[in-house]
């Protein structure tokens, strides 16, 4: 990417403009983090509630305590290990972090993405601003509650002239968004799965931590948000989603089509019914090439005018953990108007 592009997006962070940015999880919608009002026009371009935090985006881990404070050991064994990589930390935030990131909490979440040309362009910002703060916030560059972007064409169609500038990374690596683990509080707690699993996180720091929904508050739902990604309905198509058991998964394609019902069809397993009204999208059997492909395959199916859309049931194996995590947020929010956006 040429220098003259980063410079440019650059220019925009400054001048409270967004700019869309390429990560190796989904692409963000990225403002200025210390700017309040360029943080809320996030918000306005996403059309989410004010009551929901962001990610704040930085260079590296030497930052962190530009926006955090009282940073346990455990929280920088993982920053050392993971970062850059698709891993947020949840930290007790630094008084002067404004109120629109942190959606009013008292908490503040934080990353190093594993994207060089972000990286590129944070270390980029960081300089322009020194020695003042520099971050970026950037939660998922699309509409509040859909489906997440994994390229840029993807921002195009949803945000278009909402976003000053997008920068193209090419597809997204991981395709999913970030693991969360907060550490703002007595034990670690992961608030949302994500390529990094708790047997990753306890090889680092001794111990697992614990599963959001293990407190028994019901499919990780939190009834105000403490993180992106909290709330039952999210990364959501229009057409509704409904997911179906593998060996009753061949039948109910049949039934529909027979009815006449027009069928699009996510599975890891080989199409058995051949018709004009159903289309079968193939899915990698493995979850890494899974959910690289995950959000790019329920766009491509919910363009299809489809009346349904039906998933195959996962592998009930935590390799599988964070992509059921979000193909059930797929299925709560489909087929309805906007819901919570990442």
């Amino acid at each position: 990417m040429p220098d003259s592009i980063i410079r440019t997006a650059v220019e925009c962070l400054l001048a409270g403009e967004l700019v869309a940015l390429p990560t190796e999880t989904v692409y963000g919608l990225g403002a200025d983090a210390a700017n309040p009002e360029a943080v809320a026009r996030i918000f306005a371009a996403k059309g989410r509630p004010a009551d929901h935090p962001l990610i704040v985006h930085l260079a590296d881990a030497a930052f962190l305590t530009q926006w955090a404070e009282n940073i346990p050991q455990t929280a920088r064994d993982v920053a050392a290990a993971f970062w850059p990589g698709p891993l947020t930390v949840i930290l007790k935030k630094q008084p002067w972090v404004p109120s629109v990131v942190t959606g009013g909490q008292d908490t503040v979440g934080l990353r190093v993405p594993a994207h060089s040309l972000t990286l590129e362009l944070l270390a980029a910002f960081a300089q322009a601003r020194a020695p003042g703060v520099a971050g970026i916030a950037a939660p998922s560059a699309n509409r509040f509650g859909r489906v997440s972007p994994t390229t840029a064409a993807h921002v195009r169609e949803e945000l278009g002239d909402e976003v000053s500038l997008i920068l193209d990374g090419g597809p997204c690596e991981v395709g999913i968004e970030s693991t969360i683990i907060d550490f703002s509080r007595d034990e670690p707690e992961i608030l949302r799965p994500g390529a990094i699993s708790p047997d990753d996180i306890a090889r680092v720091i001794g111990v697992l931590p614990r599963l959001h929904s293990e407190r028994g508050t019901g499919a990780c739902e939190m009834p105000v948000p403490r993180v992106s990604g909290s709330l039952a309905a999210h990364y959501a198509p229009l057409t509704p989603l409904r997911r179906v058991e593998s060996g009753a998964l061949a039948g109910e394609v049949k039934r529909l089509v027979d009815a006449g019902r027009r069928v699009a069809v996510l599975a890891y397993s080989r199409c058995a019914t051949t018709s004009l009204l159903l289309h079968w999208q193939t899915a990698a059997p493995e979850p890494a090439a899974y959910a690289q492909k995950l959000y790019a395959n329920l766009r491509r199916l919910d363009a299809l005018g489809a009346e349904v859309i039906l998933v195959e049931e996962l592998p009930r194996d935590p390799a599988w953990q964070a992509i059921a995590d979000r193909i059930h947020r797929a299925v709560a929010g489909s087929g309805a108007g906007p819901g919570e956006g990442a």
